[in-house]
C-alpha cells in the first residue's frame, strides 16, 4: 500500500460561525502501481481531497500516510521540497496552472532546477525529451502558455509533473476542459506513462465511463464523504449505493438508438450545502430509498462483496 488516509478532514471557516465541510472523514487506501478513480458531482470535495492529501491544503483532522510514513498536517517549505520528488499533481485547468510569464522550458524544468544537481544544458535536454514524450516538439520550449491549445497546455502540465519521476500523482480532472478526441489522447498518454514509470495515480473526474476505463478501483464521493468503493467494473456494472445507481443511470449510452429507448431517472434536487453539516446520510434528502434513520444516523462503510464496500443504511 503506497497511500493511505484515515478519517481525513478539511474544513473551511467561512465566518458567522459557519464551517464548510469540504472533506469529512475520508478513509482510502491506494496500492502501489494502481489507478484509483474518484468520481462525484461538482462540489463533492474531490479536488479538495487531492490537494489536502498532497499538502496544498492544511489538514483539519485525520491522518495521511505515504509509503507508511505519516505526512505532516501542515506542510512547511522543507516538507514540500522533500515530498515533491515523490508526490505530484496535474491540475484541472491547463491554463491557470501555468505561469503566463514563464516559457515552457522554465515551467517544465522548474522541478529539476529546484532540486538541483542539473546544469542548464541538462535541464534543457530533459525538458526536450519530456516534451517529445508527451506529444509536443522540443522547439516548443521557447514558447509561452498562451501560444498553445488547451490539450497542448495539459500536456505541458503532465510533463511538468512527470519530469522529476514521482511515484504518486493526483490527476485533478485532467481531461474535463478538453475536446473528446484530445481527452482520449491524454488518457492514453497517462496509461503509457503509468506502465513505463510504475506510477500510482489518483484520477479525479466526472465521467464515470472514463474513470471505469482508466482505473483499477473506483470510489464515489458525495458531499465530502465516500459512499461506495470497489473494483471499477463492480461499481460501474453492479452499483449498490442509491447515489451511485443514479449516477450510472444518468450516464449516456453511446448508441443513440439505445439511449432514446432508455428510461432516465434524474437525481432530484441540487447537491446539499456542505455548510454546518448535520448527522445522518448526506444524500438522504435526494435519495428515493431513504429510511427514517438516514436523517439521524451517519452510515458507516459496510463490505458487500470482496473489496466492495458501501456506506448506506440499506446494508447495515
Amino acid at each position: 500500500m503506497l497511500v493511505r488516509t484515515e478519517n481525513l478532514q478539511k474544513f473551511f471557516n467561512i465566518g458567522r460561525n459557519q464551517t464548510l465541510h469540504a472533506v469529512d472523514g475520508i478513509s482510502l487506501d491506494i496500492d502501489d502501481n494502481e489507478i484509483m478513480g474518484l468520481v462525484g458531482e461538482s462540489g463533492s470535495g474531490k479536488s479538495t481531497f487531492g490537494k489536502t492529501l498532497l499538502g496544498l491544503h492544511d489538514r483539519t483532522g485525520g491522518t495521511a500516510y505515504y509509503n507508511k510514513e505519516l505526512l505532516p498536517a501542515l506542510f512547511t517549505a522543507q516538507d514540500h521540497l522533500k515530498y515533491s520528488r515523490e508526490l505530484q499533481m496535474i491540475f484541472q485547468d491547463p491554463y491557470s496552472s501555468l505561469n503566463p510569464r514563464m516559457t515552457v522550458l522554465d515551467i517544465v524544468g522548474e522541478g529539476l532546477q529546484i532540486h538541483g544537481q542539473h546544469t542548464r544544458q541538462q535541464v534543457k535536454d530533459e525538458v526536450a525529451d519530456w516534451l517529445v514524450k508527451v506529444g509536443l516538439n522540443a522547439d516548443h520550449m521557447s514558447r509561452y502558455p498562451h501560444e498553445f491549445s488547451g490539450g497542448q497546455r495539459q500536456r505541458i502540465g503532465i510533463a511538468r509533473a512527470m519530469i522529476i519521476q514521482p511515484k504518486f500523482v493526483v490527476c485533478d480532472e485532467p481531461i474535463s476542459a478538453l475536446d473528446v478526441s484530445v481527452q482520449a489522447q491524454v488518457i492514453n498518454l497517462l496509461n503509457s506513462l503509468k506502465r513505463s514509470m510504475g506510477l500510482t495515480l489518483l484520477f479525479i473526474a466526472h465521467d464515470l465511463s472514463m474513470v471505469r476505463y482508466v482505473s483499477d478501483r473506483m470510489s464515489v464521493m458525495y458531499l465530502g464523504s465516500l459512499v461506495e468503493t470497489g473494483p471499477s467494473d463492480d461499481v460501474f456494472f453492479n452499483p449498490q449505493h442509491p447515489y451511485t445507481q443514479l449516477l450510472i443511470e444518468s450516464n449516456p449510452e453511446p448508441d443513440p438508438e439505445v439511449e432514446r429507448k432508455r428510461s432516465h431517472i434524474p437525481i432530484k434536487g441540487e447537491i446539499t450545502s456542505p455548510v454546518n453539516v448535520q448527522a445522518g446520510c448526506r444524500f438522504a434528502d435526494r435519495c428515493p430509498k431513504a429510511l427514517s434513520q438516514c436523517r439521524s444516523e451517519t452510515p458507516v462503510a459496510t463490505e458487500v462483496s470482496e473489496q466492495h464496500s458501501v456506506a448506506c443504511h440499506l446494508f447495515s
